[in-house]
Parts: structure tokens; C-alpha cells; sequence
């Protein structure tokens, strides 16, 4: 009779290599989506290949962080970051999640960085599932996912030192009267036959965003979260089983991601062309789509949003005027690729918010978006990449009675000048280098691994 420990060790032994050769097939999968015209790959060019592979990086980094965590033992990580960048993600955003099970209790608590401002402003959300995960923009369907709560700085109640903590469990306790962020939400749903049910969403996510506005002066919080019960406690040592399950998670978040992105861009978005035959593009080419609100696609639940698509030549500019009735909590305007990935926001301008930007006498903000420097303060730099996403954001805690407004022109870029406001100041080279020096050392800050 053989050895049972032998026999288990070469169970384990195939299980692991099973699960890793599944990874890898997903790994190469998702691969496919980088050139892949059937799954909506942006049109080819070197430059677009090149981020499209490193885009498919990212989100491997990402994954190994995701699959190894434990809702039970969880802590904070970036769901964006320089190396791991998607979604249209915002320059003036850190994005933080922790996975937990929308059963059990968690505190969270939070302090600004020693000496430094806080962000600007932060919300935290509980949503039941991960933007993505299912691999297909089916999950954009109603009902497929839904916050438990959602609390950001206009009700955050924070001590005179600026520390803050938050209670997260499915119901509030009797007697209750912090901060709280609920796990669990009931929503009504219509049925074919006319009917309404109620569907019941745990929580397996606690999501973070913390927007800058002074890039010079803002920092990260300082942030912990802990299960109520765990404190002291240690989690199971890791098995096979779970090694094995955690390498399947990875190569199918990372083929799912790559999917769903590419699906979402090209089909409710029509960036590449009109889908639905109404003979325009949601993400319009040289202009804006109006302001609205895309909570239902995941974005954050506060924000209103205006995107479309650049696409100019070397000597071609957008002017977008922008005229906002209603002071938000948050603004700016920032450029990516056609990945979704943003534009390299640290050593280059492609991004401007409600401290950085300039208001002409009139009230409008008017900013130019061009692949060269045209000496206005509003400038936002393409990197030099002919197409990719334009992207304004509002944060608004309540629904303002009216939205912000815009209007975009293509002109060339010498006649610039000629259509802007009298006064509308010049930025020479040196108070540019100061600009991008600032920005710089802020993103070194935001996004240390120390």
C-alpha cells in the first residue's frame, strides 16, 4: 500500500500544474483582445499595440492582488494606479477597494497624512459585484448589481483632527449615530407579468475614491479596515485547493476585464462607430455627448460626466468652453487612450481640475485640448496620440437643478488664440516645467510602494 502523504503530495502536485497551464490559456485568451477585431480592439497602429500589451499587464498585476485577498482578513489595495490603469480612469483619483462578505461587520478608519491637506473630496461605496468581472456588458442589465451604501464627504462626520471612522454592516444597530455604510440593499424589480419583487444584493466590495485638487498640498489618507471579531485572529494556512482556485481567479478576472472593456467601448459607448443605427456615436468624434449621469455603468455614483473621442491632426486643436450653473464638490477634465487607459498625468499636462484650471471673465472655462503647447493655461497635452477619450467629471453629493454645459470647436491650432477671450493669459516654457514638476512629485506621493 502506497504512502498516503506521497499520494496526497502528487494530487496537490497536478492540481497546482492544472491550474497553471489554465492560467496561462486565459492569460493567452485575454491576449486576443489586444488585436482581435471581432473583440472590439481599437484600430491598430504601433503606439496602440504597444499600450494594448501593456494595458493586458496591468490588469495581470492587478489580478494577483485581487485573487490573493480574504474578505474575512481584508485591507485596502489600488484598483488603479500607474501600472494598472482602465475604465477612463480619472488623473485626479486614488482608487481603493477591500473585499469583505456583506454578513459580517467591518470598521474602517481613516486620518490625513501627517502635515498634509486631505483630498479634496472621498466617497465610499459598497457594491454587491466588480465592474467587469462577468466578462460581458450583459451585466449592464438592471438588477445585475447594486451599492449597499454610499457615503462620501458631505456626510462624512470627521474629529477636529480629521480622523473619521465607519462602521460597515448589513443594517445599522439600534443606537447607532456615526458614520455608517450599509452591506446589504433591497431593490424592487418589475417582472414580465407586471409584478414587483424584491431582490436582496449583499455587499463583497468596499470601493474608495479620493480626488485631488491641489496636487502640491493633498495626500492619500491614511487608512485601515478590519473585520469586527478578527482582531488578533489569524486566517487558514493556504492549501492546494485554494492555491489552485486563486490561479484560476487570476487568468479569468484578467480575460474577463480585457473583454468587458472592449465590449463597453465599442458597444454602449460607439467609439469606434454608431451601433445602434441612429446615425451618431454615444462617445462623438471632435465633441461632447451631454452631461449625464453613469452610475448604472459603474461609475462613481456622485458624478455626472460628458465624454467623447479626439481625433486630430499635427497641427489641429479642440476648443471646449464649458459653462457649470451649479458650483460641483469636484470637477476635471482628463484625456486617455483608446484602452481607457489615462494619459501619462505625471509628466505630462493631459489633465485639468477645478484648482488647476483658469475661469475667464465671462464664467466659462475654456480649455484646448492639442498635441503641442499653445501657451494658454487650460492646455490639456495628447501626448502626441492622435485619438483617444475625452472625459469631464462633476461630483455632485445631491443632483443639481442644472447641468454643465459645453461646446467644442476644431480649429487649427495658430487660430487659437483668435477665439479666445481678451486677457486669456500666456504660459511660457518655464511655468510649464514648474507645472509638471508639481505634478511629478505628487504622483511619486500618491502612489509610493514604501
Amino acid at each position: 500500500m502506497g504512502d498516503p502523504t506521497t499520494a496526497a503530495v502528487a494530487r496537490a502536485a497536478a492540481e497546482l500544474r492544472a491550474a497553471w497551464s489554465a492560467l496561462l490559456a486565459r492569460l493567452e485568451a485575454a491576449r486576443e483582445a489586444i488585436d482581435d477585431p471581432k473583440l472590439h480592439a481599437p484600430p491598430p497602429s504601433a503606439r496602440t499595440l504597444a499600450e494594448g500589451y501593456r494595458y493586458l499587464l496591468g490588469f495581470v498585476y492587478g489580478a494577483i492582488g485581487r485573487a490573493l485577498d480574504d474578505p474575512l482578513f481584508p485591507h485596502f489595495r489600488r484598483a488603479i494606479e500607474p501600472t494598472d490603469k482602465s475604465t477612463i480612469d480619472n488623473a485626479d483619483a486614488v482608487y481603493l477597494y477591500a473585499p469583505i462578505d456583506g454578513s459580517e461587520r467591518y470598521v474602517i478608519r481613516g486620518r490625513p497624512a501627517a502635515g498634509r491637506k486631505p483630498p479634496h473630496y472621498v466617497i465610499f461605496e459598497t457594491p454587491s459585484g466588480y465592474v467587469g468581472d462577468s466578462g460581458s456588458i450583459a451585466e449592464l442589465r438592471p438588477g445585475t448589481r447594486a451599492n449597499g451604501g454610499v457615503l462620501d464627504s458631505s456626510a462624512l462626520a470627521v474629529e477636529p483632527d480629521g480622523s473619521f471612522e465607519i462602521l460597515l454592516a448589513p443594517e445599522r444597530p439600534a443606537g447607532h449615530r456615526g458614520n455608517f455604510l450599509a452591506t446589504r440593499a433591497v431593490r424592487r424589480r418589475k417582472q414580465p407579468d407586471g409584478g414587483v419583487e424584491g431582490a436582496s444584493y449583499v455587499s463583497r466590495w468596499v470601493v474608495l475614491r479620493e480626488l485631488f485638487h491641489d496636487w502640491e498640498r493633498e495626500d492619500p489618507l491614511d487608512l485601515e479596515i478590519v473585520r469586527v471579531g478578527s482582531e488578533g485572529a489569524h486566517p487558514e494556512p493556504l492549501d492546494p485547493l485554494r492555491a489552485a482556485a486563486t490561479l484560476r481567479l487570476v487568468g479569468e478576472i484578467v480575460d474577463h476585464q480585457m473583454r468587458y472593456w472592449n465590449e463597453f467601448y465599442a458597444v454602449p459607448l460607439e467609439t469606434h462607430r454608431d451601433m445602434n443605427g441612429d446615425g451618431k456615436q454615444f462617445m462623438p468624434r471632435n465633441d461632447l455627448n451631454a452631461p449625464n449621469s453613469a452610475g448604472h455603468w459603474g461609475g462613481q455614483a456622485t458624478n455626472v460626466y460628458a465624454g467623447g473621442v479626439y481625433e486630430l491632426g499635427p497641427d489641429e486643436a479642440l476648443l471646449i468652453e464649458v459653462r457649470v450653473p451649479v458650483a460641483p464638490a469636484y470637477m476635471g477634465f482628463h484625456l486617455a487612450n483608446l484602452w481607457g487607459e489615462s494619459h501619462d498625468f505625471a509628466n505630462h499636462q493631459s489633465s485639468v481640475n477645478g484648482f488647476q484650471v483658469e475661469r475667464d471673465p465671462d464664467g466659462a472655462y475654456r480649455y484646448v485640448v492639442a498635441h503641442r503647447d499653445p501657451g494658454v493655461p487650460n492646455w490639456l497635452d495628447t501626448t502626441g496620440l492622435p485619438m483617444g477619450f475625452l472625459s469631464l467629471r462633476w461630483s455632485y453629493s445631491e443632483r443639481p437643478q442644472q447641468l454643465p454645459e459645453t461646446r467644442v470647436a476644431k480649429l487649427a491650432l495658430d487660430e487659437i488664440r483668435a477665439h479666445l477671450p481678451p486677457g486669456v493669459r500666456r504660459v511660457g516654457a518655464d511655468e510649464r516645467r514648474e507645472a509638471i514638476r508639481i505634478r511629478q512629485a505628487h504622483v511619486q506621493r500618491r502612489y509610493r510602494q514604501y
